[in-house]
């Protein structure tokens, strides 16, 4: 601190400006946003177990109501897909196909229509202390995993009370196909659940592209269908290009035993490769994604 004499003679304090912030830089901000994160850990946990206890606060069944969705949605589709439209007859073990795409949809879809309205739901907290933001988002994306685990467990006892356990050199393909899952669902999250905090219609978007997203990767339906149609034409290489089709077909791969057995069954070339690819440019997109929710999250408090 420094003194400085004014005209009429009274001495002030001069501190030295220090910036209010965080810093904007793309290679420091990002590490400091991370190390701000790290360091909230055990918060973002008790967020986490917020986020799972409220959803099932009162209620008699618990998490039980976290399968009751997808086990609907899959009764629907089997019944009106498989039986009615003739689609079980082509596509073996059609229940377990069709579990194994819901499953890894139920991720996605979580994840984004969570996150999206992680900041406005969590208003109170963002007006009246700082912390870094990207907990919020990221407690949805926790609390998607938590429920991912249970339905993901029903999934594996099914394929082995079906007798169709997928002990086989595919299931590398799993952990390739959540973490793209993750890493697009989360970009995706950062970045809309900060635009909601500016324009609310954007939550409501959200769920209706997410019902058209659903259409466009083979989760009722096999790939197959979709190469007889359109194989060969720049049309199906822009239905591949989309991340979570190849994450939906790589799960579908891992743990549909029956479909990687039967020759009959389409999966497209260099499906690997496809999925690696797709998992770099993912990350590329999560930075970017945490970098615009880093420049948003200012005036967080202001428009709450």
């Amino acid at each position: 601190m420094q003194e400085s004499p004014r005209p009429d003679g009274v001495r002030t304090v001069r501190d030295p400006l220090q910036r209010i912030g965080r810093d904007a830089s793309l290679g420091r901000g990002t590490w400091a946003s991370l190390t701000e994160v790290f360091g909230r850990r055990e918060l973002l946990g008790r967020l986490i177990s917020r986020e799972i206890s409220a959803k099932y606060k009162n209620s008699s069944l618990g998490v039980v109501w976290s399968l009751m969705r997808p086990l609907a949605q899959l009764v629907i589709y089997f019944v009106a897909i498989g039986q009615f439209l003739g689609a079980a007859r082509s596509i073996p073990e059609f229940a377990i196909f069709v579990f194994t795409g819901l499953t890894a949809w139920s991720l996605y879809s979580e994840i984004i229509s969570a996150g999206t309205t992680s900041i406005v739901a969590n208003g109170g907290l963002v007006k009246k202390v700082y912390l870094p933001r990207e907990i919020f988002p990221l407690a949805a994306v926790g609390a998607a995993l938590f429920n991912f685990v249970i339905q993901f467990g029903i999934l594996v006892l099914a394929t082995a009370v079906l007798g169709q356990f997928p002990w086989h050199a595919d299931l590398g393909y799993l952990p390739l196909s959540i973490a793209i899952i993750l890493v697009y669902a989360t970009a995706i999250a950062l970045v809309l659940s900060a635009l909601n905090v500016y324009l609310r219609d954007v939550q409501h978007l959200v769920e209706i592209l997410l019902l058209i997203l659903f259409w466009a990767s083979p989760i009722v339906y096999s790939a197959g269908f979709v190469h007889e149609a359109i194989g060969g034409t720049w049309i199906e290489q822009l239905y591949l290009a989309n991340p979570i089709t190849l994450a939906v077909l790589g799960m579908q791969k891992a743990m549909w035993l029956a479909g990687t057995t039967d020759p009959e069954q389409y999966w497209p070339p260099n499906l690997a490769l496809d999925m690696g690819i797709a998992l770099i440019v993912g990350i590329v997109l999560l930075w970017i994604g945490q970098r615009i929710f880093s420049r948003l999250q200012s005036n967080f408090a202001q428009e709450l």
